[in-house]
C-alpha cells in the first residue's frame, strides 16, 4: 500500500510526466480526503462537476481515507517544520496519513526529496 499525494494523483489522471510511476501502484494506494478535495477542486476549476469526478474515483480501487482528528493533530504537528518550506495543508495531510499507517508517500513535488518525517517519500518525476 502507498499514500498518494494530490500532485501524484493529478499527474496520473492528466497523464503528465511521471504518471507511469503512479500507474504501477494505483491499485494498491490510498488517498486522504484532504487530498481528494484538492483533486476534485482542480477538476472543478477546469469546469468539471466534482461529484461526477468523485463518483469515478470511487469506482477505482483507491481507498479514500477520512481525515480524522488524530491525523489532523499529526498534520498540525508537522506544520512548524514543514510550512516554512512550502508544505501546504494538503501536503501535511498526505504525510500524516503515511506516518499513521507507516506507508510510503508518493508525490510529484520535487522539493519533497530531502525531508525526514519518518516515512519514505517517493517522487514520480
Amino acid at each position: 500500500m502507498i499514500v498518494l499525494g494530490a500532485s501524484a494523483h493529478l499527474a496520473f489522471l492528466f497523464r503528465e510526466v511521471g504518471q507511469e510511476r503512479v500507474a504501477e501502484v494505483v491499485d494498491r494506494s490510498c488517498l486522504s480526503t484532504v487530498n481528494l478535495c484538492e483533486v476534485l477542486g482542480r477538476f472543478a476549476c477546469d469546469g468539471h462537476d466534482p461529484v461526477e469526478v468523485l463518483n469515478r474515483i470511487r469506482e477505482t480501487s483507491i481507498e479514500i481515507v477520512p481525515f480524522v482528528s488524530d491525523r489532523a493533530a499529526l498534520a498540525a504537528a508537522l506544520a512548524r517544520a514543514l510550512r516554512p518550506r512550502g508544505f501546504s495543508m494538503g501536503d501535511r495531510a498526505c504525510l500524516a496519513l503515511a506516518v499513521s499507517r507507516d506507508l510510503p508517500a508518493l508525490t510529484a513535488d520535487r522539493v519533497r526529496i530531502d525531508i525526514d518525517v519518518g516515512v519514505e517519500v517517493r517522487v514520480i518525476r
